[in-house]
């Protein structure tokens, strides 16, 4: 049997970037032979083994036909006679579909290597409309590569909006949607995955409240890009220049959902967008099955995040009840991810990206101040209940309204 190192193992070495992880094709043998080797199987719809050793994955060559809509509706051939050629074909892109023997020489029938030097994602085959999964792949590829400025072929856009218009899309399982999201989210410039979705039309079908903002328009004074869609994928940018957090920058790109269902009459205004925004959060966490941290600073964000902007204007009580609700005192590690989210709303607007934001500065404070008010300390005098409570807020407020002088000028808006 004849192995090969294949896929983004190959594509990063020649891009000069470090493997993280080595896939490997088998050509010319059997399971049976794999176990006989010592190998261990592990896949459940094709033949995959762990090496005995190294414990990486070790794939039988294989073909796959096209039975049924959605990217399970396959049926896989794996046998000796199945030549590597024919397994690299199935392959998504072209940058994927480059082998390396074991001497390193590279086998790649389909000019991988010409498209990775030109920057460009591009289909092997035809056959690529028939796995919807991809779409969300090359996405996700055009995230990770948008620093070396890679684009998506013509052609392979082309297929994509084919994929979308036959309806291949709508059989995208949320586990799936979510899985490729995520490691979008965790690129340097995740704004271009969904930007590509956008492009292609599939951002309508498994994000539709993203979709329905953009050509929404916002104030030119606050926002001089003015597009609500532009906006947010401007937005997760800056979360993602601020915070490594995947958690932190979902929560930016999904704090204005509600502008896209703004009556047309009040536009460019967006009054009370902030619930409609956290209620569309939630419904948009429960379709794709969103983890529950992610789906709960997201929520807050939506819900708070125009009261983190006005912070130099709100009155003590209020300042103290939005931290209460953000649950500052308990978790302020969220606190913390919750104001990068609010700061890279602030700072994604075009020409905007460096202002400061001196709200984020003064949460932290009343936030440490409240906490140094000791309800122990109230306990001993007696107070209990209600009455504590009462007590202890009134104080928290007072620590909060003595900040002020350090942020604002003696004609503090109230």
């Amino acid at each position: 049997m004849d192995i090969y190192l294949v896929g983004g193992a190959v594509r990063d070495k020649l891009l000069g970037l470090p493997v993280k992880e080595r896939d490997w094709v088998v050509v010319g043998s059997t399971p049976e032979e794999m176990v006989r080797y010592g190998y261990r199987p592990v896949g459940k719809d094709f033949p995959v083994f762990l090496h005995p050793v190294t414990h990486e994955e070790y794939a039988l060559a294989r073909t796959e036909r096209k039975t049924a809509p959605g990217y399970k509706g396959f049926v896989v051939h794996a046998s000796p006679e199945v030549t590597l050629e024919e397994d690299l074909r199935r392959r998504d892109l072209t940058v994927n579909a480059i082998a390396e023997a074991a001497d390193g020489t590279l086998i790649d029938p389909f000019n991988g290597r010409e498209d990775l030097a030109q920057g460009l994602l591009r289909h092997v085959s035809p056959a690529f409309v028939e796995d919807p999964v991809r779409i969300l792949r090359v996405a996700r590829f055009a995230a990770r590569f948008a620093k070396w400025g890679f684009k998506v072929a013509h052609g392979t856009h082309a297929l994509m909006q084919r994929m979308v218009e036959s309806g291949e899309v709508d059989h995208l399982v949320p586990e799936r949607v979510w899985a490729e999201t995520l490691k979008a989210l965790n690129e340097d410039k995740p704004s271009r995955y969904f930007e590509v979705l956008h492009r292609c039309g599939a951002l309508a079908v498994i994000f539709p409240e993203l979709a329905r903002l953009f050509g929404v328009p916002q104030p030119v004074l606050h926002h001089p890009e003015v597009d609500t869609g532009v906006h947010t994928l401007l937005v997760l940018d800056q979360a993602a220049r601020l915070s490594p957090k995947a958690r932190v920058r979902f929560a930016a790109l999904v704090h204005d959902l509600g502008k896209g269902e703004t009556p047309t009459d009040v536009l460019p205004r967006h009054i009370g967008h902030e619930q409609r925004s956290a209620e569309l959060v939630e419904g948009l966490c429960k379709r794709l099955r969103v983890p529950n941290d992610f789906r709960d600073l997201a929520v807050k964000v939506a819900r708070y995040h125009s009261h983190c902007h006005r912070a130099l204007a709100l009155r003590p009580g209020t300042l103290l009840e939005t931290l209460t609700s953000l649950d500052a005192f308990r978790q302020p590690e969220r606190l913390e991810e919750f104001l990068l989210a609010c700061e890279a709303d602030i700072r994604g607007r075009s020409g905007l990206e460096d202002r400061p934001y001196p709200q984020a500065d003064l949460f932290r404070a009343a936030s440490t101040a409240a906490r140094a008010v000791n309800a122990q300390s109230l306990t001993a005098e007696g107070l209990q209940g209600a009455e504590l409570g009462e007590r202890l807020r009134e104080l928290r407020g007072q620590a909060i309204e003595r900040l002020y002088e350090r942020f604002t000028p003696p004609e503090r808006a109230g």
